[in-house]
């Protein structure tokens, strides 16, 4: 299946105001960025045909591919001066750089990338800035069993603060940590039929506008995970995923457990 990947907003709580700062796909985790671990991720189920919806900062994006170093990721020999690589990431990737505008809100750009699906029925979409260890084939499968028209995977809130009952005399009745609320939060991960362009409007938004109308027609199902995910919002997030990639805690990279 395609993957389309949403890789061109300003990232803007991650920013640190830097002239020419990279665009928060870009961000580094270990010697690869966000970016890369989310294709990695599908690529490691057989999804590899790739399109990228390109905004602000793109020519980062494109330098990054267009100069790909396959040994920076992968164990290689050198002899004689030439480097013999003992495996590949990308090599049997296919990746399309769509210029999706700047300013354009999610569902635009998913809008202006629909002639590169080549009319596929069912394809795949991506923040491309979260990772988790969620078993890709099992949301797909309970995807085409159930009929529906699209599938947002859907996770406990990640904040740490705590939600209070409060009573309407103003005395406090509990509290609760908000992971253990029967709350659900949008994933990020999108199982999506051409469907959902019938929801879209110009300039529209993914979630706030197609997904939301799919839900009232009750066409959206939820996929619930409760494992590993890992958002990439704020920079302390960002570094903590860093750390974490550095210690050789990153239960996110499938493909490490397969070798």
């Amino acid at each position: 299946m395609k993957v389309v990947l949403f890789c061109g907003g300003y990232g803007t709580r991650m920013r640190t105001g830097v002239p020419g700062e990279v665009p928060k796909p870009m961000a580094l985790v270990g010697p690869r960025p966000l970016l890369w671990h989310v294709m990695r991720y599908y690529a490691h189920f057989g999804h590899k045909e790739f399109i990228l919806c390109l905004g602000y900062g793109a020519h980062h994006i494109k330098d990054f591919f267009l100069g790909y170093q396959e040994a920076t990721s992968n164990d290689f020999v050198l002899r004689g001066g030439e480097v013999e690589l003992l495996s590949s990431d990308i090599s049997d990737w296919s990746i399309s750089f769509v210029q999706t505008g700047v300013n354009s809100p999610i569902g635009e750009r998913l809008r202006r990338v629909r002639d590169h699906l080549g009319g596929e029925e069912m394809f795949l979409a991506n923040y491309a800035d979260v990772l988790t260890d969620a078993p890709l084939p099992d949301i797909i499968d309970r995807f085409v069993a159930s009929g529906a028209a699209a599938s947002m995977m859907v996770v406990p809130p990640s904040q740490t603060f705590h939600c209070v009952d409060v009573a309407e005399n103003g005395l406090i009745g509990g509290i609760s940590p908000v992971s253990e609320m029967p709350v659900w939060v949008n994933g990020g991960y999108f199982v999506l039929t051409q469907e959902v362009f019938e929801h879209i409007p110009e300039n529209g938004d993914l979630v706030a506008d197609g997904c939301a109308e799919l839900a009232k027609r009750g066409r959206l199902l939820a996929y619930r995970h409760r494992g590993y995910w890992r958002p990439t919002d704020t920079v302390n997030q960002r570094m903590e995923l860093d750390e974490a990639y550095s210690r050789g805690q990153r239960p996110w990279a499938l493909w490490e457990r397969s070798r």
